[in-house]
Protein backbone atom coordinates (compact mmCIF):
# COMPACT_ATOMS: atom_id res chain seq x y z
CA UNK A 1 0.00 0.00 0.00
CA UNK A 2 1.19 3.41 -0.62
CA UNK A 3 1.94 5.59 2.36
CA UNK A 4 1.62 9.22 2.10
CA UNK A 5 2.01 12.20 4.51
CA UNK A 6 0.06 15.36 4.53
CA UNK A 7 1.54 18.61 5.15
CA UNK A 8 -1.59 20.82 4.99
CA UNK A 9 -2.49 24.15 7.40
CA UNK A 10 -6.25 23.81 5.96
CA UNK A 11 -7.82 21.47 8.46
CA UNK A 12 -10.67 21.10 6.00
CA UNK A 13 -8.62 20.49 3.35
CA UNK A 14 -6.48 18.03 5.15
CA UNK A 15 -9.54 15.79 6.12
CA UNK A 16 -10.07 16.05 2.71
CA UNK A 17 -7.55 14.73 1.45
CA UNK A 18 -7.33 11.96 4.35
CA UNK A 19 -10.44 11.11 2.81
CA UNK A 20 -9.73 11.26 -0.49
CA UNK A 21 -7.26 9.01 -0.12
CA UNK A 22 -8.15 6.37 2.52
CA UNK A 23 -11.22 5.88 -0.21
CA UNK A 24 -8.90 5.57 -3.15
CA UNK A 25 -6.64 2.97 -1.21
CA UNK A 26 -3.79 4.53 0.29
CA UNK A 27 -2.44 4.50 3.42
CA UNK A 28 -2.39 8.39 5.34
CA UNK A 29 0.44 7.71 7.79
CA UNK A 30 1.02 11.02 9.09
CA UNK A 31 -0.50 14.96 8.87
CA UNK A 32 1.18 18.15 10.12
CA UNK A 33 -0.26 21.55 10.05
CA UNK A 34 2.72 23.73 9.20
CA UNK A 35 6.30 22.94 7.91
CA UNK A 36 8.24 22.52 11.27
CA UNK A 37 5.57 19.59 12.48
CA UNK A 38 6.36 18.35 9.24
CA UNK A 39 10.15 17.58 9.79
CA UNK A 40 9.78 17.05 13.56
CA UNK A 41 7.29 13.98 12.37
CA UNK A 42 9.50 13.26 9.31
CA UNK A 43 12.49 12.39 11.38
CA UNK A 44 10.68 10.28 14.03
CA UNK A 45 9.02 8.55 10.93
CA UNK A 46 10.29 4.92 11.32
CA UNK A 47 9.01 4.26 7.64
CA UNK A 48 9.05 7.22 5.36
CA UNK A 49 5.83 7.88 3.52
CA UNK A 50 5.98 6.90 -0.29
CA UNK A 51 4.54 10.69 -1.26
CA UNK A 52 4.44 14.08 0.86
CA UNK A 53 2.00 16.09 -0.29
CA UNK A 54 3.02 19.71 0.64
CA UNK A 55 1.32 22.86 1.03
CA UNK A 56 3.18 26.44 1.00
CA UNK A 57 1.75 28.69 3.03
CA UNK A 58 2.09 27.89 6.27
CA UNK A 59 3.19 29.17 9.90
CA UNK A 60 6.27 28.40 11.64
CA UNK A 61 8.02 27.33 8.40
CA UNK A 62 6.70 27.10 4.85
CA UNK A 63 6.82 24.36 2.81
CA UNK A 64 9.86 25.42 0.69
CA UNK A 65 11.65 25.45 3.91
CA UNK A 66 10.26 22.02 5.30
CA UNK A 67 10.60 20.35 1.76
CA UNK A 68 14.48 21.68 1.56
CA UNK A 69 15.15 19.90 5.25
CA UNK A 70 13.20 16.92 4.55
CA UNK A 71 15.27 16.06 1.02
CA UNK A 72 18.11 16.51 3.52
CA UNK A 73 17.22 14.28 5.35
CA UNK A 74 16.01 12.03 2.50
CA UNK A 75 16.82 12.75 -1.08
CA UNK A 76 14.55 10.36 -2.77
CA UNK A 77 11.46 11.79 -0.81
CA UNK A 78 8.68 12.38 -3.26
CA UNK A 79 7.49 15.90 -3.01
CA UNK A 80 4.39 17.23 -4.44
CA UNK A 81 3.62 20.91 -3.57
CA UNK A 82 0.20 21.88 -4.10
CA UNK A 83 -0.26 25.63 -3.29
CA UNK A 84 -2.27 28.52 -4.84
CA UNK A 85 1.08 30.19 -4.81
CA UNK A 86 2.50 29.69 -8.11
CA UNK A 87 5.47 31.95 -7.67
CA UNK A 88 7.12 29.37 -5.93
CA UNK A 89 6.76 26.46 -8.44
CA UNK A 90 10.12 27.23 -10.23
CA UNK A 91 11.94 27.14 -6.73
CA UNK A 92 10.07 24.02 -5.37
CA UNK A 93 11.04 21.72 -8.53
CA UNK A 94 14.16 23.03 -8.72
CA UNK A 95 14.78 22.39 -4.58
CA UNK A 96 13.74 18.48 -5.73
CA UNK A 97 9.83 18.16 -5.74
CA UNK A 98 8.27 16.15 -8.26
CA UNK A 99 5.12 17.84 -8.72
CA UNK A 100 3.45 21.17 -8.52
CA UNK A 101 -0.24 21.03 -8.08
CA UNK A 102 -2.07 24.49 -8.70
CA UNK A 103 -4.61 25.06 -6.03
CA UNK A 104 -7.75 24.62 -6.31
CA UNK A 105 -7.44 21.29 -8.71
CA UNK A 106 -9.91 18.47 -7.94
CA UNK A 107 -9.09 15.12 -5.96
CA UNK A 108 -9.10 13.27 -9.28
CA UNK A 109 -6.28 15.07 -10.19
CA UNK A 110 -4.64 14.81 -7.03
CA UNK A 111 -4.82 10.75 -7.27
CA UNK A 112 -4.12 11.36 -11.08
CA UNK A 113 -0.44 12.89 -10.04
CA UNK A 114 0.37 10.76 -7.04
CA UNK A 115 -0.14 7.64 -9.68
CA UNK A 116 2.20 9.51 -11.98
CA UNK A 117 4.93 10.11 -9.14
CA UNK A 118 4.70 6.39 -7.95
CA UNK A 119 4.82 4.93 -11.73
CA UNK A 120 7.66 7.04 -12.88
CA UNK A 121 10.62 6.74 -10.97
CA UNK A 122 12.27 10.36 -10.57
CA UNK A 123 10.08 11.62 -12.97
CA UNK A 124 9.10 14.94 -12.34
CA UNK A 125 5.21 15.75 -13.64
Amino acid sequence: MVSIFIVEDDEFLSILYRKVLVLNGYEVIASAQNGQEAINIYKELQNKPDVIIMDHRMPIKNGLEAAEEILKININSKIIFASADTTIKEKAMSIGAVSFKNKPFTMNKLIQNIEKVINMNNFKV
